[in-house]
């Protein structure tokens, strides 16, 4: 059995805790500095706890040395102190940060590192980079690569069409930051909540608009190799020129604290929610113009014996994922490893990957979460 640290008791950090003492592969340490929170988790044999604040780097380190692994579910704003602790207890380290100042501190911190450092193993980036990857390999010489991401309502019942899923910081983050992309050749940043688009999907439209992080370092590992590549969020029609009101009219993008607030205690959250990907790459391959699409909704289910949302499912079992192929030897064991250096085959593959699989959910089906072989 390994012994990993989550950092961060909340839904995410809960259920990837549960996931991984479900396997018997794995004894689980969760960690945050609110005792109530802590006091929330599921009670399981493989699963203890301990109150830290992770910002006293030598507690955390304290907790961390000797362990196989620490998993980040830490607010984007303290995941970084998470990996310096990580780089002293000589621990591997992986991150769900979809912040693109974290995610360059974390790549740097890794040159001194003789541990593997693996951030934004989550959904965007994550999964849809892996994905994104996937089908660009297929490509002699690629044009264009279109990621869309969005965890949304199943029943939208508010002018937002949104309902809360997961953290509320990182959702707001997204909306404000500048967003990486690459545009005629070039890498370059385009602003929040701009270039908005419409397209329809199973018969329901959506709306998909600019939003920071969703691309990881894919961008960086494909310029020079494609013309246009962009990373947007999937939203119900109508959701983009309120969020724009809100942020640029009312000046809320600098009142981030209150927008926390204002989004809390108006916008209830959901299980009953689907995250919804569609990927599109187009190039050329034997001397053709072509299109290779990915496209999978992920409703909300049952994993390891606890019922969760769609979100809680796919952002824990990327996470998990990476964190099985990395504890078998799959991905390089020092360093920093980038979400496209995972093969999707390996992922899907993988006993938390197969979360990902639309039969299964869309069946109800309890996703047994098996020891490894």
């Amino acid at each position: 059995m390994k012994d990993v640290v989550v950092i961060g008791a909340g839904k995410i950090g809960g259920a990837i805790a549960l996931m991984l003492a479900a396997t018997n592969d794995y004894t689980v340490v969760v960690t945050d500095r609110d005792q109530a929170q802590v006091d929330k988790l599921d009670k399981h044999t493989a699963i203890s706890s301990k109150v830290v604040d992770i910002t006293d780097k030598t507690e955390l380190v304290k907790l961390l040395k000797g362990k196989f692994a620490v998993l980040s579910a830490a607010p984007f704003n303290l995941t970084g102190k998470v990996a310096e602790a990580a780089l002293e207890a000589s621990v591997h380290y992986l991150d769900l940060t979809e912040d693109v100042a974290t995610t360059k501190k974390v790549e740097e911190l890794s040159k001194c590192a003789n541990v593997s450092f693996i951030p934004q193993c989550g959904l965007a980036p994550g999964f849809i980079s892996i994905v994104a990857n996937d089908l660009a390999k297929r490509f002699d010489t690629l044009d264009s690569v279109r990621m869309r991401l969005g965890a949304l309502p199943q029943y939208p019942s508010n002018a937002l069409n949104y309902n809360l899923t997961w953290s509320t910081d990182g959702l707001i983050n997204e909306y404000i930051e500048p967003c990486e992309a690459i545009v005629e050749g070039k890498f370059v940043t385009v602003p929040a909540l701009e270039e908005r688009e419409e397209f329809s999907l199973d018969g329901i439209t959506y709306e998909a608009f600019n939003t920071s992080g969703g691309l990881g370092t894919l961008a960086k590992t494909l310029e020079g190799r494609v013309r246009n590549m962009n990373y947007r969020t999937i939203r119900y029609p109508g959701h983009q020129a309120i969020i724009k009101a809100l942020l640029n009219d009312l000046n809320l993008k600098n009142r981030r604290d209150l927008l926390k607030d204002v989004f809390e205690n108006a916008l209830p959250a959901t299980m009953q929610d689907v995250v919804v990907i569609f990927v599109t790459v187009c190039g050329w391959k034997d001397g053709r113009y072509l299109q290779e699409t990915y496209a999978n909704k992920v409703y909300s289910g049952v994993v390891a014996g606890k019922a969760m949302s769609s979100i809680q499912i796919t952002t824990a079992a990327g996470i998990t994922t990476v964190l099985d192929l990395l504890a078998d030897g799959k991905l390089p064991q020092n360093g920093v490893v980038r979400q496209e250096e995972v093969a999707l085959p390996d992922f899907l593959n993988n006993r938390f990957g197969r979360a990902y699989d639309p039969e299964a959910l869309r069946l109800k089906l309890d996703l047994e979460v098996l020891p490894m072989d």
